[in-house]
């Protein structure tokens, strides 16, 4: 069952994503539709992925909030590699 919605959005981008709906021969209410669609899908298959120990584990371990994981890794492929 289709609903009505309203949304608050700047003019100019409105504008703009009628042009582009209008060049793909869309609607725009269905191009918003489809993604809400995979954004709620994208939700549901991350957590699918998960095994149940890493389920039950996640969260479980706080990393510090200064915690830098490119730098981390670089340290530990340095250390590993030369």
């Amino acid at each position: 069952m289709n609903t009505k919605l309203t949304l608050t959005i700047e003019q100019e981008l409105i504008q703009k994503a009628k042009d582009y709906a209008k060049q793909k021969n869309r609607s725009l209410s269905d191009i918003i539709e489809n993604y809400l669609k995979i954004l709620t899908k994208e939700e549901k298959k991350e957590s699918s992925k998960l095994s149940p120990v890493v389920k039950s584990l996640k969260g479980s371990f706080k990393m510090p909030a200064d915690f830098d994981y490119k730098e981390e890794l670089k340290n530990r492929l340095e250390q590993k590699y030369l």
